[in-house]
This record gives C-alpha cells, structure tokens and sequence, in this order.
C-alpha cells in the first residue's frame, strides 16, 4: 500500500507495539500454570490426582513429560517475545528523542529528517504512480478483450496433429484449402468450412518447419529439420458444407463419444486420410536443420533459409543450387518473397534481417538491417513497399522499402514475437506471442485487437504463426501454436476499423 508521506519507521513502530502486547497477554493467558505459578513442592504427578484415568502410569508419565517440554518451548518464546518488547519500547524512546533534539533546533539533523521526508515522499507519489498506471493497464485490457469478441469470432478448430504446429498457410488459388506443419513429421491438409482432414504428406524423416504454396498450381513447398526442402503435388476434393442443424433436434452435447461417424477428426490424430509419400523435387544442399522456404515470384523459383547459416536459391523444374545467400553470422530463423518482385528478405538470430535483391540478373544486391536487440523471428513483405519484423526482443518494426535506414513504426510488446503475418487488403499485422496471445495491429503501430483467450476458446500454449485468406467476402484469420491444433478466426474488419 502507498505510505501517505511523512517517516514511515515510527508508525510502522507504533503500529506493531499493540500486536506485540496482544500476543504476549495471550501467552501470558496460557501460562497460568506454568511453574513460576504454582506452590513450592508441586510435583507433575499431582497435576492429575484425584482425576479419573484409564491410562497406564507410564504412558501418563511419558505425556506428562511432554506436555512438560512442550510448557519449555513456549516459555522460550514467552521471553523472546518480552525482549522484542523491551527492544521495541527503547528504539521508540530513541526516535521520540531524537525528534525532540532535531525539532529543538540541530540544523544538521532537521536537514537530514527533511530529506529523509521528501524521500519517503517521493517514495509514496512514485507507489501511487505505479499503482494507477497498472491499474488503468488493467483495465485498459479488460476493454480490448470485450471488444476484439465483438470484430473476432472463433471459425474453427483444426485438432489432428500428434505434436506441436510450427507453421500454416492457404492456398492462393482453388480449391482453398489451409495447410500445416508440425514437429510430428507431417503436414496436412484441411477443409476451411468443415475442419476436415483431407491429406497428409508424410514424405519428410523430421520436423516440418514450413509451409507454402505454389502462386498458381496444387504444389505445396515444405521445409524439415532432416535438412532437406520438399516440392510435393496434391489433388483433393473439398467436402459439401453440412446442413444448417435442425433446431428441433434434440442437442448434441448428448451424443456419446462412440456413436461418432467413422472418419471423424479427433484429438488423437487424424483421420484415414489420402497420404502423399514421394516428393516431386527434393532440394539437399542444406548442411542444417530447413526452418523455412517459398516460392519466389512466378513459382519458378524457390528460397529455402537454414541453420547453416545460409539461404539457398534453386530451380524448380531441375532442383538445381543458383545462388548460396551468405553472410549472416547465426542460425537463420526465417524467409520470405516479395509477393510481385524478385526480392527476398532473411532473418536470423544475429539480430538483423536482410535484404537480397534479383530484379537485375547480373546484380545480386544485398542490404544489412540491425534494427533489433534480438533474435529477428520472422521479416516479411506487405504488397506495398513495407517490411515488417519481429523479434524476441518484443518488439515489431515496420520500414519503408524506400528509406530502411530507420523503422517508420515501432509497436512494442510483452512477449517475444514469432513468425507474424500481415493481409494483403487491409495491411493488418497479426502477432504471435509466447504468452499463448495473438494481437492485431495496423502499419502504423496502433493496437486494433486482441484475440479471445479463454479455457475454451484460443490457444493453450505458445502461438507459433498466424496465416491470413483475404480471397472471400469475409477475412479469416489462421493461428497455430505447441498445443497442436490451428484455429481459425473470422474478423469483422468494418468493426476492427470502427474500433480504431
């Protein structure tokens, strides 16, 4: 509690001396029969004569002595808490007199309870301070959450992974479909509308870390921790949206588990589902775990970032090594292409992100960014001339194409910030935390809305990556986190905008 100025050690003294006396009244109470009270030649055997006891004589005398040990222990305390009094009453004579002198005029010692006061003073405003900054934070975050329930509704829940989502994405072309990858060797793919489970590729011998897909053909480009970067072909077929539910229907929360349909998504794993096995083109010149891949402009190229430390540059059609980006000084964590220009943007843990430029054949520019403090989590394009960047640091940077000398927006946070994404329409950035919180911002660094979070709804455990589909009339937003499902969200943007 804030302290309302003035020296803090002579009232906290005086308002412990009553606690003391009450204290010691009660082990006085308790002591009425203790041995100072009694008459001379009182034995313990007497304390129970002429009472009636079953017990044998030596298992009385076996309590006695411990009841006797006991009455020790508590006269010890009894004597301590007496010199804590004696030791309270002198040091608030001490003070008291030392009051009198400084009040009678010692000008060294009324300038030194002068500062002292001002101290505590400044001490108190300072606690107050603190207290209505946190309190209002507090409350500033209970408004976001009853407002982003309003612009951010849960869509669906995509529950089949045997271990944590690393990475989702959506398809640009149809049929849209959403597609994951986990740490359990596999990425599968889903039906938006139902959840349905309608493919796995199971071609990888480790963690799949990334997942693209091809501009305009059913291609999907996954990266593994086995090192390797797969280019792979899918054909599915997007099952009929069921039936609005009858009302009339008796509910559904009474259905037993058992009397489920077969072929049914639980949270065990997936279902019988068609598997994809053998890749269409597998690029091997990683000497590191893949973290991530995509498709540059076109689909003829793609751009795989590793732990080696480097970002590699392949033809597709040959799966042949054109370029070897190097430079950086750690581990990679991500990569990105510009969705229109032969530009691709790398970080990594050593706290910058680059830019490498392809638009000019026999130039291959590079530029350094050091922006951050931090391992740089994800740097991605918008379709305008902006690059946004996130970091363990807590912070997201946005910069301008044009002038990168400086971040044109800062937006900082209370978690570390992992792979972000940002849609393409209405250039929202959607943030991943470690703190399982997922908060949407606009490119100027004003906070738009958090996603619900609840035990039933959002996330259990941290939230990896964030995916948006802007290609219907409504706009979805995709999470995915370490408690293996992905989410599905649908923002209203005229009410996220009326927010702001």
């Amino acid at each position: 509690m804030p302290v309302e100025g003035g020296s803090s050690s002579g009232s906290a003294s005086a308002a412990r001396h009553p606690k003391q006396k009450r204290k010691a009244h009660s082990l006085s109470i308790r002591r009425t029969n203790s041995i100072e009270d009694r008459p001379p030649g009182f034995q313990r055997g007497e304390m129970l004569e002429g009472q009636d006891s079953k017990l044998p004589p030596s298992l009385r005398n076996n309590l006695l002595d411990l009841f006797g040990q006991i009455e020790r222990e508590f006269e010890n305390l009894y004597i301590e808490n007496l010199e804590l009094r004696r030791e309270i009453d002198s040091l608030n004579e001490r003070l008291t007199g030392d009051g009198q002198t400084i009040e009678g005029g010692d000008p060294t010692k009324g300038a030194m309870k002068t500062k002292a006061s001002h101290s505590t003073s400044q001490l108190s405003q300072k606690l107050k301070t603190t207290y209505k900054a946190s309190t209002s934070k507090i409350v500033s975050s209970f408004k976001a959450t009853a407002g982003s329930r309003a612009v951010c509704q849960l869509l669906k829940e995509y529950v089949g992974h045997r271990d944590g989502i690393w990475d989702l994405g959506v398809t640009r072309n149809p049929p849209v479909v959403l597609g994951t990858a986990s740490a359990d060797h596999s990425a599968l793919l889903w039906s938006i509308e139902t959840g349905k489970c309608l493919l796995r590729y199971a071609g990888h011998a480790g963690s799949v870390n990334s997942i693209k897909f091809h501009p305009t053909e059913q291609m999907a480009l996954t990266a593994s921790g086995d090192q390797t970067a797969h280019i792979w072909r899918y054909m599915v077929q997007l099952p009929v949206p069921p039936p609005p539910p009858d009302v009339s229907a008796p509910c559904d929360d009474d259905q037993d588990s058992s009397d489920r349909e077969e072929g049914e998504v639980d949270a065990e794993g997936p279902c019988e589902v068609p598997t994809v096995r053998v890749a269409t083109a597998t690029l091997k010149s990683h000497q590191g775990v893949v973290i991530a891949a995509d498709w540059l402009v076109g689909g003829r190229q793609v751009v795989t970032a590793s732990w080696d430390r480097a970002a590699n540059l392949y033809e597709v059609e040959t799966s042949e090594l054109v370029h070897a980006l190097t430079g950086h000084d750690q581990e990679l964590t991500h990569c990105c292409t510009h969705p229109t220009q032969r530009l691709v943007v790398t970080s990594s843990r050593d706290t910058t992100f680059r830019l490498w430029d392809f638009r000019d054949p026999s130039i291959h520019s590079v530029n350094v960014f050091q922006g951050h403090t931090d391992t740089v989590t994800s740097a991605v394009f918008t379709v305008g001339d902006n690059v946004v960047s996130g970091s363990d640091d807590r912070t997201v940077k946005v910069w301008d194409l044009k002038n990168m000398r400086s971040p044109i927006a800062t937006i900082r946070t209370d978690s570390a910030v992992n792979r972000i994404s940002v849609s393409a329409n209405q250039r929202i950035i959607a943030l991943p935390h470690d703190n399982r919180q997922v908060r949407l911002f606009d490119m100027s660094g004003v906070r738009l809305a958090r996603l619900p979070r609840s035990n039933r709804m959002g996330h259990r455990r941290m939230v990896c990556c964030t995916a948006w589909n802007e290609e219907n009339q409504s706009c979805n937003l995709f999470t995915c986190g370490f408690d293996r499902q992905a989410i599905g969200w649908n923002i209203n943007i005229p009410a996220l905008l009326q927010e702001k």
